[in-house]
């Protein structure tokens, strides 16, 4: 499943997310792949939950598409800082 579709489910799943995918083994590897979000959806929710919304996103895909997801959430003051740090 290439990155843009995997971010834009994401996207249509999760309200105001900002998503980043990339391939996480790098171009020759299509099914482990690596994704930041950033939502206000995750606000006051462990990680998770956060993670488990994410993966409700791309409902039965990480079971046929996708093989291996690196999923780091943030809320967008959490990103702010990491930023700024």
């Amino acid at each position: 499943m290439e990155p843009e579709a995997v971010e834009s489910l994401i996207e249509s799943e999760l309200e105001d997310a900002d998503v980043t995918v990339a391939r996480a083994r790098g171009d020759h590897d299509d099914d482990h792949l690596a994704a930041t979000v950033i939502s206000p959806a995750f606000e006051g929710l462990p990680l998770v939950q956060q993670h488990q919304r994410v993966y409700d996103a791309l409902e039965g895909h990480m079971t046929t598409d996708i093989h291996a997801l690196e999923l780091s959430t943030y809320t967008p003051a959490e990103y702010a800082e990491r930023v700024d740090d």
